[in-house]
């Protein structure tokens, strides 16, 4: 690492608001990449006639458990549990209900409120809410994750592009650039959405093809003003390739105003999706997100649990990110 990365770094972690959100956000990002293991319908792991088995990971039949039939054992089926508990135990996860899992056992009608089963209370067809909290968040999280990723490649090139050559090249990339720049893309997504079978890699495509513009600005400006230094011209006169000059020696030195966007455009990303799921544009309807929680809760005003669940998390989560976006914007600052 780079004494100046170093001291980048040390800044960040002086900044103890968003030291503080990291650390919070990667335990609420761990917590859903394990979304199986805290929220499941399937034992997290069962001694049955002194034998291990591990059924949120691997699917058994009922016949491995005495059973008579042939296909998966339903371990919620009460006969079942009463086969494994005659000969061994079964350990279940801290919640006992998948995002698909509906609560067969209530004794009100759906939606219902928060319980010692349900604790975010169950949704219109029964399902646990924060078991889809969970699900959704990580769906959410790893949806702009990829998104921003993506994004940041396809900018960064592009961006480098027309600031390292300038002339035609960046003047035709700029006219570009403002005719998608002024195209509703919220609207534009709707559209294209609209036309094909509901699809995450098809959603992810077309979010792609509307966000990439976002550090074109940054990474042209900082390469147009890094193409006329001495080192760069040195490279030149030593003849080494135009790719080379670009993605090794200029970029490393114009990455610092882009990696402070990275959490700003996580942020929109995420909230982008959130929207498109809202109106019923976003992942296929059987995917367990934050804007489907949304719009359960604007189904259903009597249930206020469903929509200040979705609130609440969508709401912490953008807040975090916010803050660790403003903790890195200002460790990255070169004016510090």
């Amino acid at each position: 690492m780079s004494p100046m990365m170093r001291e980048r770094l040390q800044r960040f972690k002086q900044n103890k608001l968003g030291l503080g959100c990291l650390i919070i956000f990667s335990i609420i990002f761990g917590l859903s990449l394990g979304a199986e293991l805290i929220a499941n319908d399937k034992p997290l792991l069962v001694k049955y006639e002194q034998n291990f088995y591990v059924p949120v990971f691997k699917s058994y039949p009922e016949t491995t458990f005495g059973g008579v039939f042939e296909t998966e054992a339903d371990y919620k089926d009460p006969a079942v549990q009463q086969l494994i508990q005659a000969k061994g135990w079964a350990l279940w996860p801290v919640i006992g209900y998948s995002f698909q899992t509906p609560n067969l056992d209530l004794a009100v009608p759906v939606p219902s409120a928060p319980t010692t089963q349900n604790w975010l209370g169950t949704d219109d067809q029964g399902r646990d809410v924060l078991a889809r909290i969970l699900y959704g968040l990580r769906v959410s999280l790893l949806f702009g994750f990829a998104l921003t990723l993506a994004s940041a490649v396809l900018g960064i090139v592009v961006g480098a592009i027309q600031g390292y050559y300038g002339g035609w090249v960046d003047l035709i990339g700029q006219r570009i650039l403002e005719v998608w720049g002024g195209l509703p893309m919220l609207f534009m997504v709707m559209i294209l959405v609209s036309m094909f079978t509901p699809s995450v890699y098809w959603l992810f495509a077309i979010m792609l093809l509307f966000g990439w513009p976002t550090l074109v600005g940054l990474v042209r400006a900082e390469f147009l003003r890094a193409r006329n230094l001495d080192y760069v011209r040195a490279a030149r006169s030593l003849g080494v390739y135009d790719h080379t000059i670009m993605f090794r020696h200029i970029l490393p030195n114009a990455m610092s105003s882009s990696l402070s966007q990275l959490p700003f455009m996580l942020t929109a990303n995420i909230t982008a999706l959130t929207a498109l799921d809202f109106l019923g544009y976003g992942l296929p309807p059987d995917a367990a997100s934050l804007g489907e929680l949304l719009l359960q809760g604007k189904n259903n005003l009597n249930a206020p649990w469903l929509a200040l669940s979705g609130f609440f998390t969508l709401a912490i989560v953008l807040s975090l990110l916010i803050y660790i976006g403003e903790a890195t914007r200002d460790a990255f600052d070169p004016r510090r």
